[in-house]
């Protein structure tokens, strides 16, 4: 073996020796026309004179530092509109921009649709009915909903005024139903890692996955992350929040109790609410309120809440009459409620539920979780960021205060903003406009058509 290169023969290999002021390394944001290069947030290029350079890619060590050198990244797919995010929000977003005439991509980091209703096993539907009983949550949503009413065990309660409880597996069908249906162009398994930003607007995003590293261009991009991964790496201002994370689980055989023992008996805590599945409860965990952006904290969140309901179900199988309860499933999803909120051009306030405050551009209605107070309108500004276009927030990260977080992050919720934005972002392409100068009145006119209750 040859002996080890010094830092100079290192920078030389690079081909950015004879440059002044360290590594001479541009880790910045590229300029109007400059070609889009690698990492989560910052382009790594190395500059000899005006030649730009390219080697294979790989991550090295330079001076105990790791550089990520610049390359081109295979286009992996051209858009319309560009949906990142396959929950609540994000498949009724593609949805309705393909119904509303546009080209329409969704991507999704898990291998199926559903977000945290799915695959977090957070099963009850709740935040579209308000005092009295009315449900304000309708259109794409509610047709979701009514195609569950049609499957056998799909989902249970759908009464007015209740609050209905769903079958994740069944919510994972009837989502991959109709994004089928509507002819959507899908990429699972792709996590986002990058916005490609040109100049002030957002041009598409970049994606992780075991194809390895790719990119997808897009007129308009939608963030349905929930957590504001896009909107963030384009440069938009957003608020970083802490809530409770937790974690779903399943358990079973509850319908097989020894009544006579179990209630003679002490009494188990955690035996959550009913489910479509006959002797199957879902089990919500509430967790301590963290930073759901720290790497660090997901992982003990993870592993401190399996261990806990683990010993749990241990536990309430030792009381009598519950030996036969079993756990089906821990959610493969953590409970993260609240991260990134957006710095919209609006915001969805608690101050304006309590004045029943109406919105000249109102995209959609939010309700109640309890159903003690009335109905609250969404304006289209709270899903525009103040200063980066051509992209659209949907979903819990939308503009919110934290009075109103959560409620905004609900299901119902989710798919009212996710509806308003995926129309929002098809008349962006089509007028050829950004999305803050919109035609709002038309906008409301589709989402009407496509059966949006706006107040």
């Amino acid at each position: 073996m040859g002996k080890p290169m010094n830092r100079r023969e290192c920078l030389r290999a690079l081909g950015v020796s004879g440059l002044a002021g360290g590594l001479g390394l541009a880790l910045s944001r590229p300029a109007p026309g400059q070609d889009v290069g690698e990492s989560s947030g910052f382009q790594s290029s190395v500059i000899a004179g005006n030649k730009v350079r390219q080697n294979a890619g790989h991550a090295i060590l330079v001076d105990g530092k790791v550089i990520q050198p610049r390359r081109e990244l295979p286009i992996l797919h051209r858009t319309d509109v560009l949906v990142v995010g396959g929950g609540p929000a994000g498949v009724v977003a593609a949805i309705a921009a393909k119904r509303a005439g546009a080209d329409v991509t969704l991507v999704e980091r898990y291998g199926h649709f559903g977000g945290l209703w799915s695959g977090g096993l957070v099963l009850l539907v709740i935040g579209h009915i308000v005092k009295g009983g009315k449900q304000v949550c309708q259109g794409i949503g509610e047709e979701i909903m009514r195609r569950l009413d049609k499957i056998d065990g799909a989902i249970i309660d759908r009464r007015p005024g209740v609050n209905p409880t769903a079958d994740a597996e069944a919510v994972k069908y009837v989502m991959l139903e109709m994004v089928e249906e509507a002819g959507i162009d899908v990429f699972l398994h792709c996590w986002g890692v990058d916005a490609i930003v040109d100049g002030n607007a957002v041009r598409g995003a970049v994606f992780e996955s075991k194809s390895g590293r790719q990119a997808i261009l897009a007129e308009v991009a939608v963030d349905a992350t929930g957590d504001g991964d896009l909107f963030a790496a384009a440069g938009a201002g957003f608020e970083h929040r802490s809530h409770n994370v937790g974690l779903v689980s399943r358990i079973g055989n509850l319908d097989r109790l020894d009544k006579a023992r179990a209630q003679a008996g002490p009494k188990p805590r955690r035996l959550g609410l009913h489910t479509p599945v006959a002797g199957v409860n879902w089990v919500n965990l509430t967790g301590p309120e963290v930073d759901g952006l720290d790497v660090r904290t997901l992982t003990r969140m993870e592993m401190n809440h399996r261990k806990f309901i683990w010993r749990n179900i241990q536990n309430t199988r030792k009381m009598p009459g519950y030996e036969q309860v079993y756990l089906v499933e821990t959610a493969p999803q953590l409970g993260v409620r609240i991260t990134r909120v957006l710095n919209g051009l609006s915001r969805v306030r608690l101050s304006d539920l309590k004045a029943a405050t109406r919105f000249a551009d109102v995209v959609g209605v939010g309700g109640s979780s309890n159903g003690t107070h009335g109905e609250w309108q969404i304006p289209y500004g709270a899903l525009v960021p103040t200063k980066v276009d051509n992209i659209l927030a949907a979903g819990r990260c939308i503009s919110t205060d934290m009075g109103m977080a959560d409620l905004v992050r609900l299901i119902p919720n989710c798919f009212v903003t996710g509806h308003a934005a995926g129309v929002a972002a098809a008349l962006a392409v089509q007028d050829g406009c950004c999305p803050r100068d919109v035609d709002v009145p038309r906008m409301q006119k589709i989402l009407k058509q496509q059966e949006a209750y706006l107040g």
